[in-house]
């Protein structure tokens, strides 16, 4: 008994330390035990501090510890109102429904006597002439919270033998996770044991630690990717142009392709190892096509010199703006405008059908420069050979001309400017 009594006066010791902001170990250890007494009675407290009056701040509030579970505890077995126990602990009633909902046990009695609690809430609801008692323990309830944030969580493939054989049969049959997940539950409809979300069989192949799944599985998605990609990174293309116009400020007689000189372009790029690239630009109206050489990588420098060198051979009604990708490669754009005279705007993220003819233009450049080869092996003679046999092609949407007769024709006839009033 005596022993009893000198372990609670250490324990309210550590707690006092606690609240005083000391570590655990330095708590135990200036209660009088060891330092691993004292991270292991907070390790079981829910490894939370215990509850400090405190004035709301609107804030989040630190989570129930079990002094306060067993005042709910108390409460509940004396039909105190979810209200009442909420403002003698200085806590939000929905807190206290959501603890007692979450963490009760519920038996049923016969010829239930009408008390406030149980008769006002769902716990006391009448069911066959029984009704449901609650029976609310502090120390399981702290218990099954402690266990539910404990992290990492096992993984349902991993603890369901019968799920993952099920899972792994038919991604060997190349259904992608998507499919599997979904199908499960129409094979399964009554069995939610058997139910997966298909995040956690991608999951279960990619993340380390979470291999639920035989690792080699990963060959019957259609991307054979052994680790995720990134669909997106945040922040990765903002601001890295500065000044750019938008391509929604572009003018409408751009979008019909009635008035010739707009421009689209882009780089189609080499191996990763040769960090090499070709620029391309394509006129809108008559698809004309014109490669750029960069013998001295795709840098902002290297790109705005080759624009210009390449623009400025064409009379002025044939320059009129150039819409590019959003890439770093743009930087220099407003030296490129000023020295070419041409306006420049710039496609939204991720939107290729913003250049449609350029894209076109690029998968069929691709019969001569297949990807992941070194680029700067072509000079730019080659270049403009291949240029000249694509603006050699008879082409669908321009009536089976070829963009070098249509071309022709504009510069034979050029278009007549409207004078402004």
């Amino acid at each position: 008994m005596a022993r009893r009594v000198v372990l609670e006066s250490k324990q309210r010791r550590f707690w006092a330390l606690i609240r005083e902001g000391l570590l655990p170990g330095d708590a135990g250890r200036g209660a009088g035990v060891s330092a691993t007494c004292g991270r292991r009675w907070f390790r079981e407290a829910g490894g939370v501090k215990p509850h400090v009056s405190r004035p709301n701040t609107g804030g989040p509030r630190p989570r129930l510890t079990l002094a306060e579970r067993i005042e709910i505890q108390a409460g509940v077995h004396a039909d105190e109102s979810i209200r009442s126990i909420a403002h003698r602990l200085g806590r939000a009633p929905s807190t206290i429904k959501r603890e007692i909902d979450h963490n009760t046990e519920l038996r049923t009695r016969k010829n239930p006597k009408k008390s406030g609690y149980r008769r006002k809430h769902a716990f006391g609801a009448h069911q066959g002439g029984n009704a449901a008692k609650v029976d609310y323990r502090a120390l399981s309830a702290h218990d099954r919270c402690a266990d539910r944030a404990r992290r990492p969580k096992r993984s349902r493939l991993a603890g369901n033998d019968r799920l993952r054989r099920e899972v792994q049969s038919r991604l060997q049959l190349r259904h992608s996770p998507e499919q599997i997940a979904l199908r499960l539950r129409v094979d399964f409809p009554d069995d939610p044991e058997m139910w997966v979300s298909y995040e956690a069989i991608y999951r279960a192949l990619y993340v380390q630690g979470r291999g639920a799944l035989r690792r080699e599985l990963h060959q019957c998605l259609r991307t054979k990717r052994a680790i995720r990609r990134p669909q997106h990174q945040a922040g990765a293309r903002q601001r890295r142009i500065p000044n750019m116009i938008n391509i929604s400020q572009r003018p409408a007689e751009i979008e019909d392709r009635a008035v010739p000189g707009h421009w689209e372009g882009d780089l189609i790029m080499g191996s990763t190892a040769s960090n090499s690239a070709i620029g391309t630009l394509v006129e809108r109206t008559t698809r004309f096509v014109m490669l750029l050489h960069l013998p001295d990588g795709h840098t902002a420098e290297a790109v705005q010199a080759a624009i210009i060198a390449k623009i400025v051979e064409l009379p002025e009604h044939l320059r009129r703006s150039l819409t590019w990708d959003q890439g770093s490669e743009m930087s220099n754009h407003s030296a490129i405008a000023e020295a070419a005279d041409i306006d420049i705007y710039f496609c939204d993220p991720h939107s290729p059908w913003q250049r449609g003819s350029n894209e076109n233009t690029n998968g069929l450049l691709r019969q001569y420069f297949p990807k992941s080869t070194d680029l700067s092996l072509w000079g730019p003679g080659y270049l403009d050979q291949v240029a000249a046999e694509l603006n050699g092609r008879p082409r669908k949407t321009l009536g089976w001309r070829t963009p070098s007769e249509a071309l022709d024709d504009l510069l034979s006839n050029p278009p007549a400017v409207a004078s402004t009033p």
